[in-house]
C-alpha cells in the first residue's frame, strides 16, 4: 500500500510509522490522518508484528493541526467551529483511538518538536523516548483560544498533576525533553544522536515480550483511573485469572524453573 503523507515500514517484527511531512513539521491534515489510520491498520493486521515505532521525518515530531488545511464542506455552510466538530469526530479523535487501542506497545519516538496535537500523538505512546533537542508545547489555549484536545486533557494531569497541567495548558511554556523526563511527562530523554539506538533497545526488549500481556497492562492502568481500591483489586484478580492460563504465563514460568529467559509468542 501506498500513502502520501506517512512511511510504513514493517520488519522483523516492528512496524515503523514515520509522519513524513517534513516541509511542514509533519502538520496534521486530512490526508495524514487518513494515511495513519490506514497505515495502523496495516500494522493491527499483520500478525508478524509485535511493536508499533511512531516518530516523524526532518526536524520535527508533529507541529499540530495544519490551519491552512480546510476540510471539504460537501456544498454545506459550516461555521468554523461545525467544521471542527466535524474534523475531530470522523477524523482526529477516530486516528487518536485507534493508536490507542492498539494490539501492540506503541513507542513514539520524538524527534523534534510536538506542539499541540502533535504532543497528544507523542502521549500516546505506552513508552515516549524523546531527542534531548525536542521540545512538547500546549498551543492550544494561549495561541488559539481553544482547550487541549487530541487526548491531552486525558493524559496531562494524570502523568504530570493538575498543577503543572494547568500550567503547561494555560501558558503554552515549552518543556523541554530533559524537563519532561524529570516531570513524568515522558520515559526518558537522550542525546540526538543516541535516539535510534535507544529506540533500537526498547523495541527489541517488547518484540521479544509477552505483546498481550503488554496490552492489557494497558487496559489496567486506564481502569485503575476510575476504579476504587478494592475494585481495581477485583479487576487484578479477573485479568490474572485470564492471564494465568495464557501460553506466555506457561513459557515465562518453565523458563523460570529452567533459569532461562522466556521466548514468549505473544499469546
Amino acid at each position: 500500500m501506498s500513502y502520501k503523507t506517512v512511511v510504513l515500514d514493517i520488519r522483523d517484527g516492528v512496524a515503523t510509522l514515520t509522519l513524513n511531512r517534513p516541509d511542514v513539521l509533519n502538520a496534521i491534515n486530512p490526508e495524514l490522518i487518513a494515511d495513519v489510520r490506514l497505515a495502523v491498520q496495516s500494522a493491527q493486521d499483520d500478525k508478524s508484528v509485535r511493536v508499533l515505532v511512531i516518530t516523524g521525518a526532518g526536524r520535527g515530531f508533529c507541529s499540530g493541526a495544519d490551519l491552512t488545511a480546510r476540510s471539504v464542506d460537501d456544498g454545506e455552510n459550516l461555521t468554523s467551529g461545525e467544521r471542527t466538530y466535524r474534523g475531530m469526530d470522523t477524523g482526529f479523535n477516530p486516528m487518536v483511538r485507534e493508536i490507542y487501542e492498539c494490539r501492540v506497545p506503541v513507542v513514539t519516538a520524538v524527534n523534534g518538536v510536538a506542539a499541540g496535537g502533535g504532543m497528544g500523538i507523542a502521549l500516546l505512546g505506552d513508552i515516549v523516548i524523546a531527542a534531548k533537542s525536542a521540545k512538547f508545547i500546549q498551543v492550544f489555549t494561549p495561541n488559539l483560544g481553544l482547550i487541549p484536545d487530541m487526548g491531552c486533557t486525558w493524559h496531562l494531569q494524570r502523568l504530570v498533576g493538575r498543577a503543572r497541567a494547568m500550567g503547561l495548558a494555560m501558558l503554552g511554556t515549552p518543556v523541554l525533553a530533559e524537563e519532561a523526563e524529570r516531570m513524568g511527562l515522558i520515559w526518558k530523554s537522550v542525546d540526538d544522536e543516541l535516539l535510534g539506538e535507544e529506540v533500537d533497545n526498547i523495541v527489541e526488549k517488547l518484540r521479544n515480550g509477552p505483546t498481550v500481556a503488554y496490552h492489557e497492562v494497558r487496559k489496567a492502568f486506564a481502569h485503575a483511573e476510575h476504579a476504587s481500591f478494592a475494585e481495581q483489586l477485583d479487576y487484578e484478580r479477573d485479568m490474572q485469572k485470564h492471564r494465568a492460563d495464557s501460553a506466555d504465563f506457561a513459557e515465562g514460568v518453565l523458563a523460570f524453573m529452567e533459569k532461562r529467559k522466556p521466548v514468549f509468542q505473544g499469546k
